[in-house]
């Protein structure tokens, strides 16, 4: 207890992060002896401390350094330099070289190893990819010819700058016309996959010994890739917009991706016969999956019929293609007729390896095998940006409908009242049928004209135009008051609708 008293009373001694530093500057020598043997006696018991422990500093001791000339950093061992695999092209005297067309340009080009593709490239004189390695060729030979002691870094095991990407130009180019066989087209675009580190490099190297302006790998590597392809399709284009085939190529794998874009066609189809939907309605009870169920006999379709389908499918044969996307301006219902002029449709045939056909023996065919159920008027070619104008085109339509009323209700007075709705516009709240669809909400339609009434009680034939987007069958019964006004509300009495008729589209 007298060493831990002493200890802790004595003013010189401080504890803290900084403790040893100032316990060490501020206590005497004579009493750090005798701190030393209280402190031994109290904590350890085992005697007198000799007179060697006693004069010890422990100041030599500690690891902190303080108060001794102890170096940590003593035993460190200089780390040797790491040998780089292209010293050979950063030492002084490369540094010095001028770059290419200067004569020691090009000299330099050949001594580290460049190829015959990447001298034409890179020498700055006029490119012509059909014959760049027959070019660089003669670029070497006089190159070594002006410099008779001219030789290449054995060091150098491929081209520094394409790493010989150009010597397989002919491996590509046959991947490509095996994947692409059977296949009809006349424009291509072309693209490459490059490692980020490699385009890094090659320009690295291209600034420094490359001529001003010289074309980079990525470029010069599509470009010859493209010469090529053109002498094994003389009729084709390389394009850079609306292509028919994606030709990608994978610089690393030497892998060609093919990727045929989607044919279009646009007309008008008039489906003739109830209970056939526009696109194909997945089974309810297995959604499509797993091939099918016993509800869908496999088919993994509600129906199996649709609009879609009819006009889809013999096309798909014929232009061998994989699947079919159907984009029509709006829809009508399973149970309604589109009549008219029809609606108009852009039909998306995926992947075809055929792209030409005449329109007319389309047409023929399509109707021929529908059976009088869809026909198809007006087929023509189209493209991509006509889905667009497709979808958004916001067109009146035309509809002939026929409903039945309940009660005793004046002839003239039923037709006043329906006439009365021409005009209107109409709020409707998202109808029940859809709601599990369409977000809940109040849409604002208007009803444009009625005309052509005609009462028989208690049935009611009339001919409506509208706004796009209008729940026709909610006009005639209301959906439970959903649909506000509604010839139900004017006449006081439920209303149904017996059937319903697209006469027209007008989109035109």
């Amino acid at each position: 207890m007298l060493a831990d008293h002493g200890r802790w009373a004595d003013p010189h001694f401080h504890v803290g992060w900084s403790g040893r530093r100032h316990d060490a500057r501020s206590v005497r020598p004579d009493e750090r002896s005798r701190k030393v043997t209280l402190m031994s006696d109290a904590n350890t018991q085992k005697g007198p401390v000799s007179t060697e422990e006693e004069e010890e500093d422990w100041t030599e001791f500690a690891d902190a350094g303080y108060g001794s000339a102890y170096d940590p950093w003593s035993d460190l061992v200089q780390a040797e330099p790491e040998e780089s695999g292209h010293e050979q092209f950063e030492d002084d005297e490369h540094w010095d070289v001028p770059p290419a067309p200067s004569a020691a340009g090009i000299a330099h080009l050949v001594r580290i190893g460049s190829c015959d593709h990447c001298l034409t490239r890179l020498s700055g004189g006029r490119l012509a990819w059909s014959s760049a390695a027959e070019d660089g060729a003669a670029i070497r030979a006089r190159a070594l010819e002006a410099e008779s002691g001219l030789t290449v870094d054995e060091a150098v095991d491929c081209c520094p700058f394409c790493e010989n990407l150009f010597a397989d130009l002919d491996l590509l180019v046959t991947r490509t016309v095996e994947k692409l066989a059977g296949v009809e087209f006349t424009r291509v675009q072309l693209g490459s996959h490059f490692a980020k580190d490699h385009i890094a490099e090659e320009e690295e190297l291209r600034t420094r010994h490359g001529a001003q302006g010289s074309r980079g790998l990525k470029a010069g590597f599509v470009e010859a890739y493209a010469d090529r392809l053109r002498v094994e399709y003389p009729g084709v284009k390389m394009v850079k917009e609306r292509p028919q085939v994606m030709l990608l190529v994978d610089t690393l794998t030497l892998e060609v991706r093919v990727d045929i874009r989607s044919l279009f066609l646009y007309g008008r189809y008039r489906k003739l016969e109830r209970g056939i939907p526009q696109t194909r309605w997945p089974c309810r009870a297995c959604k499509g999956r797993g091939g099918g169920c016993e509800s869908c006999a496999g088919s993994g379709l509600q129906y199996l019929d649709s609009v879609q389908d009819l006009i889809g499918e013999p096309l798909r044969r014929l232009f061998s293609a994989a699947d079919t996307s159907f984009h029509g301006m709006g829809r009508e219902d399973i149970d309604v007729r589109c009549l008219g002029s029809g609606r108009p449709f852009v039909i998306e045939l995926k992947s075809p390896l055929k792209r030409t056909a005449d329109h007319s023996e389309l047409i023929e065919l399509i109707n021929a095998e529908a059976g009088g159920r869809v026909e198809v008027i007006g087929l023509r070619a189209s493209k991509r940006p006509e889905v667009a104008r497709i979808k958004q085109t916001a067109a009146e339509k035309s509809y002939t409908i026929r409903f039945s009323y309940e009660g005793d209700l004046d002839a003239d007075e039923v037709e006043r009242q329906v006439l009365s709705l021409a005009g209107e516009t109409l709020y409707q709240q998202t109808p029940n049928r859809v709601s599990h669809r369409r977000a809940d909400k109040v849409r604002e339609r208007k009803v444009v004209s009625i005309t052509n009434v005609v009462v028989e009680p208690p049935e009611v034939q009339l001919c409506v135009r509208a706004e796009s987007g209008t729940y026709v069958k909610e006009l005639i019964h209301s959906d439970e008051g959903r649909t506000t006004p509604s010839i139900t509300e004017r006449l006081g009495v439920p209303c149904e609708v017996l059937w319903l008729d697209v006469e027209e589209v007008h989109a035109d």
